[in-house]
């Protein structure tokens, strides 16, 4: 799954669920995406920190909320 991809599931969470916050919306995304790509963004927040190991749900979630503020860019 691409960056944009996951922009566009995060944005399509967000709507279905207003009064969240990013990280739990973030943590929608994850638990929609199912297991495998849950473990490819948990080994790329573990590749991103420089780490052997984690846990999967949380490196997962971080991950989506990382490329999201990202390509969200800086705000005024």
């Amino acid at each position: 799954m691409g960056d944009e991809e996951l922009i566009v599931e995060f944005a399509l969470a967000r709507l279905d669920n207003p009064g969240l916050d990013l990280e739990e919306v973030a943590a929608l995304v994850v638990r929609r995406v199912g297991p495998e790509r849950m473990v490819e963004f948990a080994g790329q927040t573990l590749v991103h920190r420089d780490e052997l190991r984690g846990a999967v749900f949380p490196a997962a979630v971080e991950h989506v909320l990382r490329v999201v503020l990202t390509l969200r860019g800086p705000r005024d």
